[in-house]
């Protein structure tokens, strides 16, 4: 399962990128703006880290304006994702955009339905959103288990699961488990993955026995 870091911290996007832990970036104005940086030069930044896909999202609701702005955000990089809302008017520029070979992420899904619309007009990612259905009491999990289910019963549908609004670790186990592509969390999620007690416990046990052995991989 592919992972990818829900943010516009260029210096949390970089340290990830470096140890090999994601395989690309989701981004929004909401997050670019908390983050204090220029919409276009945060992209372009964004593009430059990571090779895999980094989803630039559409300000617009009219399909003609959300076609002009993902030229522009498809101008950027390479691996630009043009994310779109899971609207009429998101759905059809996707249909459009898939026509142009571009990259796109449709977002904001709740529903199967919605899941099945996005991937008939060929979205490349469709993101169902986990947390903020645990939010109002639904199994955000159930969802993504039943797109799985969807999506696997008919060869024509391509689209990729990217689990999304993952608030903890076990989120993201369970995306993983659950067959999901591609999952994407906040980086604190993701440094999250790495922890257990008994990882640390145990490191300090073979620490605290290596320094009274007295000895030295390195001379």
């Amino acid at each position: 399962m592919l992972i990818f870091a829900d943010t516009a911290d260029i210096g949390a996007i970089r340290e990830l990128a470096q140890a090999r832990l994601i395989d690309g970036v989701t981004t929004n104005p909401t997050l670019i703006s908390k983050a204090g940086g220029n919409f276009v030069d945060t992209i372009a930044q964004i593009a430059a880290i990571v090779d895999g896909p980094v989803s630039a999202e559409v300000a617009a609701t009219d399909v003609e304006t959300m076609l002009k702005e993902a030229q522009l955000l498809l101008e950027i990089a390479r691996n630009v994702c043009v994310k779109l809302p899971l609207t009429r008017a998101g759905l059809q520029a996707c249909a459009m955009l898939k026509e142009d070979g571009a990259m796109t992420n449709v977002t904001l899904c709740f529903s199967v339905n919605q899941a099945l619309l996005a991937a008939k007009v060929g979205a490349t990612f469709v993101s169902p959103f986990v947390g903020r259905l645990d939010d109002i009491n639904a199994q955000g999990a159930d969802l993504l288990r039943n797109i799985r289910t969807l999506y696997d019963r008919h060869d024509g549908l391509k689209t990729k699961i990217l689990a999304a609004s993952l608030r903890t670790a076990n989120h993201v186990a369970e995306a993983a488990l659950i067959g999901c592509d591609a999952a994407t969390a906040d980086p604190a999620v993701i440094e999250k993955l790495e922890q257990h007690p008994l990882t640390e416990k145990g490191l300090d046990a073979f620490l605290a026995d290596w320094r009274a052995s007295g000895q030295k991989i390195l001379g």
